[in-house]
């Protein structure tokens, strides 16, 4: 028997074709429901009808950008090779040390790729380089690495190209649409503290100089909520759409102006119904809430390293604390 031939007819297959059940998934984890276990088992896959000539595809176990592969290489006959990232996406997990060097190498002879391919290359995309060391996976396994184009519908052309990139492919654009794909997952990550947010405010609203007062509570605790939601949302997700035309470089400052912003903005047809230390109380602890949500978006960001996100933190969480403070002893 040819082994070789059992080994392959062996292999998964998988389609490039989504089905009902992968949109509803994609559309589950974009609103961060059941997020970390959405993940498909590692391992060698087969697209199409692969050969010994094929091209090997490196990526992540976590589902969505698996699907998201397989869906941008349809109609060609390649291998994908599919790391245990535990259920983490690529770049996140390449900070993280799960998408490197030592489980690249272990897939690689748990697999027994080299019995599949003959050019003993793989492909790993772009934004796995942080975390894989070519050298050391040629030296382990005598496979060569080759760092595919940042985005998973480039490939194809890149492909085509014979493993040129433009510099579209190299580039991460993080534009508004990028953006605000991600927004619904910070948003409704920090949904349960606005929750219980709401509720402390609607209990704390009720206290006057006369004890506790039921209908301040309601008269009171809706105006304070009404400004709490305007913070949140300005931070979780209007900063994040307007991120490049913030000043500042960090996203800490950039939340905060943002914050300020709309606050006034929403304050110029409320002014009549707020006293003036009401305003400058929300104001800088709506600045402060709004600070904090952007601050949370690095992490939906390239443009952040773990020792920038640090320095960001030591910055702006006393900034954050300290509005936050003033803003309340004002009332």
């Amino acid at each position: 028997m040819d082994f070789t031939k059992f080994s392959i007819a062996t292999q998964p297959q998988i389609d490039s074709i989504w089905t009902n059940k992968d949109y509803f998934g994609a559309l589950k984890v974009r609103f961060s429901i059941k997020r970390n276990n959405y993940r498909v088992k590692p391992g060698l896959y087969k697209l199409g009808k692969p050969g010994k000539d094929a091209e090997v595809i490196v990526t992540s176990n976590y589902k969505l950008t698996f699907d998201t592969v397989r869906r941008s290489l349809k109609g060609i006959n390649v291998w994908v090779l599919v790391l245990e990232t535990y259920g983490i996406n690529v770049w996140c997990a390449a900070g993280k040390g799960t998408f490197g060097t030592d489980e690249l190498i272990r897939q690689i002879n748990e697999s027994q790729l080299q019995k599949y391919i003959s050019h003993k290359r793989v492909i790993v995309p772009q934004l796995g380089a942080p975390g894989v060391s070519a050298y050391k996976v040629k030296k382990a396994t005598g496979v060569s690495i080759k760092f595919g184009p940042v985005r998973a519908q480039d490939i194809k052309n890149y492909l085509a190209a014979g493993f040129r990139k433009t510099h579209e492919m190299r580039t991460v654009q993080f534009n508004i649409v990028d953006r605000l794909i991600l927004t619904p997952v910070e948003t409704v990550n920090s949904l349960r503290y606005l929750l219980y947010a709401i509720l402390a405010v609607f209990l704390i609203s009720g206290i006057s100089s006369n004890g506790y007062s039921l209908s301040e509570l309601w008269q009171e605790g809706i105006i304070a909520n009404f400004y709490l939601v305007i913070a949140y949302l300005s931070g979780a997700f209007i900063a994040p759409l307007i991120l490049p035309w913030l000043p500042f470089k960090f996203f800490a400052g950039k939340g905060l102006v943002a914050g300020l912003l709309i606050f006034i903005i929403v304050n110029i047809f409320n002014y009549e119904n707020s006293s003036v230390l009401d305003s400058i109380a929300w104001l800088l602890i709506s600045g402060a809430v709004s600070s904090f949500l952007t601050m949370n978006f690095t992490g939906a960001s390239t443009y952040t390293s773990p020792s920038g996100v640090r320095k960001e933190m030591r910055i702006f969480v006393p900034i954050q604390i300290g509005l936050t403070l003033i803003g309340l002893t004002a009332f």
